[in-house]
Order: C-alpha cells, then structure tokens, then sequence
C-alpha cells in the first residue's frame, strides 16, 4: 500500500457539514445528559452502564468486558460503578464462573430507577433528535455511524 503525505483537506460542503454533526452531537448529548441529572440524578454514561447491565444474562458483567462495551476506560468505568454502588442501584462482586474476576450486578432497585430514566431518555431521543429526520435520513445516519463504529471499533450494532 502506497503511503501518501498529502492531506485530504475537506470541501467547503464537507466541512459543513462536519461541524454541523460535531455540534448537533455535542448539544443532543448535552440535553440527553441534563435532562437524565435533572430527572433522576444520572448522568448519560451512568444510563448507559444501566441499559448494558438491564440486557446482559442475570443483569451481570465483568468489569473489564463492561469498560469495553461503555468505551470507557477500566478505572472511569469502577468510579462509576463506585458511585452507583452506593446508592445501591448496582452491587459487585466475584464473578460466578471462575472466581477471578469482577462483576457488576444492576440491583432491583437499580432497575427500577433505569425503567425511570428510560421514559425520560426515550423521550429526548425522540424530541430532539428522531423528530428531527425523515425516516430515510433516520435509516443513513444509522446506517454510516454503524460503519464509523465497525472501523473505529470493531463493534456492530
């Protein structure tokens, strides 16, 4: 493969559009955050450890393979689970198959509270960001950010 130095500078449409996805990200994910703290005191991270732990087998994962799922790093994602613990939305403890490892356990409470956050989530997608898009733009954003993800990460959705 031939190594190039030249810089594919953006056109001036590109680049529009660039910051325009960059700024709509940054203020949807702002209000999705806002509105999940002013609601129910989490934050979006925090929700979303919930729904990964709400879906997995017996409500439990390892902690590394939860830091992976999150795309966050190990020691971001124990601070949190730290945090969560306390209020007794999440417990951990030794992991059932080998004993060697670490696993968060979404508690009873703690899925009552994502049920909770889930509505005002849902709603905020819905509100400033579905309503947003034809269902044929819908279904490209999907369909190129799924592509983003599947380069950047490996991860298919």
């Amino acid at each position: 493969m031939e190594t190039t130095t030249e810089t594919p500078w953006l056109t001036t449409e590109q680049q529009r559009i660039w910051r325009s996805f960059l700024s709509g990200s940054i203020v949807l994910n702002d209000r999705l955050d806002r509105d999940l703290r002013t609601a129910h005191g989490l934050s979006s991270p925090e929700y979303e450890i919930l729904v990964r732990l709400s879906e997995a087998p017996g409500r439990s994962i390892r902690m590394a393979e939860l830091a992976d799922a999150v795309s966050h790093s190990r020691s971001r994602v124990t601070h949190t689970i730290a945090r969560l613990e306390r209020e007794g939305i999440v417990l951990r403890g030794q992991c059932s198959e080998d004993g060697r490892g670490v696993s968060a356990v979404l508690t009873d409470h703690g899925f009552s509270v994502l049920e909770a956050a889930a509505h005002t989530h849902v709603r905020g997608v819905h509100d400033y960001f579905v309503d947003n898009a034809s269902p044929e733009e819908f279904e490209v954003i999907g369909r190129v950010m799924a592509r983003v993800s599947e380069h950047l990460h490996g991860h298919q959705f």
